[in-house]
C-alpha cells in the first residue's frame, strides 16, 4: 500500500462518518430530486423537483413553489394538490426560458394545509450543467403523429435548429 492510498483511505474513513450526521431534513416532506428538463421534441424547458414523504400530511394539503424566472421578471408560481395516498410529489414549473449553465436558480417551496397554514418551508437551488441555447427554438415535431415542424424542416431541405433569441449565454450566442 503506498503513501498516498493510504492518505486517501484514511480521510475517507474519517469522513464517512460525518456524511452521517448530517441533519435529516425537518418536516412531512424532503427535496429528493431537482432538475431541469430540456425536452427537445416541443422546444420546452422546465424545472423538475421531486418531494420525498417522510411522515403524513392532513388530507387536503397544498405545495405552493415559486420558481426563480431564468428571463428575468416575475417569478414564476404554482400550486399542485398533494393526495394523500401520494409518496412522492412532483413539482414542474412553467415553461421557462434563457437558462445558464452552472447559474445557480432558486426555488422556494411552502407546503399550506386547505386554510393556508403553513406547514413547512423548504429552499433550494437549481443548477443546469448546459444552458438552453441547447434547444431549438421551435418544436421539432407538430402534431399527435409527431409530424415534422415546418418551420424548422423547410420545404427546400434546410432546417432550423437555431436556439431562442434574446438570451444571454455568455460567450455563445443566443
Amino acid at each position: 500500500m503506498t503513501a498516498r492510498t493510504a492518505c486517501v483511505l484514511l480521510l475517507l474513513s474519517l469522513a464517512l462518518p460525518l456524511a452521517g450526521c448530517q441533519r435529516e431534513e425537518e418536516g412531512p416532506l424532503a427535496i429528493s430530486g431537482k432538475i431541469f428538463v430540456f425536452n427537445y421534441r416541443v422546444a420546452r424547458a422546465t424545472y423538475l423537483l421531486t418531494l420525498a414523504r417522510n411522515t403524513p400530511l392532513p388530507d387536503e394539503s397544498y405545495a405552493e413553489a415559486t420558481f426563480e424566472n431564468p428571463a428575468g421578471g416575475e417569478p414564476l408560481r404554482i400550486r399542485e394538490k398533494i393526495f394523500p395516498f401520494w409518496d412522492k410529489v412532483t413539482l414542474e414549473s412553467p415553461a421557462v426560458h434563457c437558462v445558464r449553465k452552472e447559474h445557480p436558480y432558486t426555488v422556494s417551496i411552502r407546503i399550506v394545509d386547505a386554510a393556508g397554514k403553513l406547514l413547512q418551508s423548504l429552499e433550494t437551488t437549481v443548477i443546469s450543467s448546459m444552458d438552453q441555447s441547447v434547444l431549438p427554438a421551435k418544436p421539432l415535431v407538430v402534431g399527435p403523429v409527431y409530424t415534422e415542424n415546418p418551420e424548422v424542416f423547410k420545404a427546400d431541405g434546410t432546417v432550423d435548429f437555431s436556439p431562442e433569441k434574446g438570451c444571454d449565454y455568455g460567450d455563445k450566442q443566443g
